[in-house]
């Protein structure tokens, strides 16, 4: 049940929808669980489809029309940019660059894929826009979405996907104030800090496409009295939580714990 006082993001990724190891029952599980924290705003950070096909998009549009959520934050991944996908993403979804300003959060989505190709890019010509729309209102958590990974993460073998331009988008979002990074792409959950940012990787909410022994997730994200939390959740499985910051201070802590069970979870 939600929590008077807090701010909730809930995060999504790597769904893909239509593939051959996609698995509709995580999806409903983690859509249901969802649904139950009663989140204010829901992001999911690419990858809706394996083909970037059509009937795939309407799966996943399907999918997320049954999230009860009204601020629904959608980047595209490099699997949506396959086959000229992405102008499946504009019909369904809206514009692929979005920005949302609520309850003192702001949220900056942009597109990092480019069309049929794996690795992405942020590009330098969206630097300055990236930094005005954060500067537009005052917001007590800046957080910066895209799909692929800013930072290395283990346990994904050799590293070919890191934007293209990671240097100098990690200096932007620094000079815009930007604490928390949220992106996916390759099925292993992870987290960094960086100086003053804290990048969260997802893993894969859906997809059996899985590296090792990591396992379908999501994240929940909770803002209040001026601390973040962020944990990993596990479809049918509880949930972990994997660190905490001071929007003042920046001190954090990071925790390897066990998975709470299911009744913990929901407390």
């Amino acid at each position: 049940m939600p929590s008077p006082g807090v701010f909730r993001i809930a995060q999504i990724s790597d769904l893909h929808c239509g593939g051959p190891y996609f698995e509709a029952s995580l999806l409903e599980r983690a859509i249901g669980e969802i649904n139950e924290l009663e989140p204010d705003a829901v992001v999911c950070s690419g990858d809706l489809t394996t083909f970037g096909f059509r009937h795939e998009y309407l799966t996943a549009r399907e999918y997320l029309d049954r999230i009860d959520c009204d601020s629904l934050v959608v980047v595209p991944g490099n699997h949506d940019s396959r086959n000229v996908g992405y102008v499946h993403f504009e019909e369904m979804f809206g514009e692929r660059n979005s920005v949302l300003f609520k309850g003192g959060v702001a949220i900056v989505a942009v597109d990092s894929s480019e069309p049929d190709l794996d690795h992405g890019q942020i590009g330098r010509g969206r630097y300055r826009w990236i930094e005005e729309q954060f500067a537009r209102e005052p917001a007590d958590l800046r957080i910066f979405v895209l799909h692929h990974h800013l930072l290395p993460v283990p346990g994904t073998g050799r590293e070919r996907n890191i934007v293209h331009d990671a240097g100098d988008a990690i200096e932007c979002l620094q000079q815009a104030g930007v604490r928390l990074v949220l992106s996916g792409h390759k099925h292993v959950p992870y987290v960094w800090r960086l100086e003053d940012l804290f990048v969260v990787n997802a893993g894969t909410v859906s997809s059996l496409r899985l590296r090792g022994k990591t396992r379908p997730c999501y994240n929940v994200i909770e803002i209040a009295d001026r601390k973040v939390e962020i944990w990993r959740r596990h479809p049918f499985h509880g949930q972990v939580k994997l660190v905490q910051f001071s929007l003042d201070t920046l001190e954090y802590a990071k925790f390897t714990g066990a998975i709470e069970d299911e009744v913990t979870a929901r407390t």
